[in-house]
């Protein structure tokens, strides 16, 4: 990547980079180094705009959010019901192909860096709950009898579902394939009557 380069693509092909590397060579893999020869360019150009490694994990974080924030709003906008826009949120926050088993070595490798980090945790806590408050108002709007406190509670069980069957389905693809992923949150929304 030559310095002449215009701002807004090296900002990509170094998010690009970032993402990568944290995604295929792990969380102590990531470094201004190793972001730099993903890119093809220098670790000066990468400290230019990450001094650190704290700042690349921010920036992975945020990444994650903003992809997945976008992805589930057009989810929702054409979802033809409540209940079918509640479970393709759901199925996208599943380690069903590539991308998605990819975002979710993002999100564990970020946790794993945020439990000893206040700026990272509060981050992390951040982006949660604004997960939980979408996928709450989506079983509210799905069942619209029930009290509060139920939806609250459903909105929590099926989270921790997806999210625990994401992050053993991206360390182990074959003992939790995709469409055995499926089936699970299938069966989860109609115990609970939502599907």
């Amino acid at each position: 990547m030559s310095r002449t380069a215009d701002r807004p693509a090296q900002g990509e092909a170094l998010s690009r980079a970032v993402w990568e590397v944290l995604a295929h060579q792990g969380l102590e893999k990531l470094t201004v180094r190793a972001v730099a020869a993903a890119a093809g360019c220098t670790t000066g150009l990468v400290m230019h705009r990450f001094p650190n490694r704290r700042a690349l994990l921010l920036h992975a974080r945020e990444l994650l959010h903003e992809k997945t924030r976008q992805r589930v709003e057009r989810l929702e906008a054409t979802a033809a019901t409540p209940k079918e826009a509640l479970r393709a949120v759901l199925r996208q926050g599943l380690a069903t192909d590539a991308e998605t088993a990819t975002e979710s070595v993002v999100w564990m490798g970020f946790l794993a860096a945020a439990v000893s980090d206040d700026e990272l945790i509060a981050m992390h806590r951040r982006n949660n709950r604004s997960w939980r408050e979408r996928v709450e108002r989506l079983v509210a709007s799905a069942a619209p009898g029930w009290p509060q406190a139920r939806t609250r509670s459903v909105a929590l069980a099926l989270i921790t579902m997806a999210e625990g069957a994401a992050a053993f389905a991206a360390a182990d693809p074959a003992g939790y394939p995709a469409a055995d992923q499926e089936r699970m949150l299938d069966t989860a929304l109609e115990a609970y009557g939502l599907i």
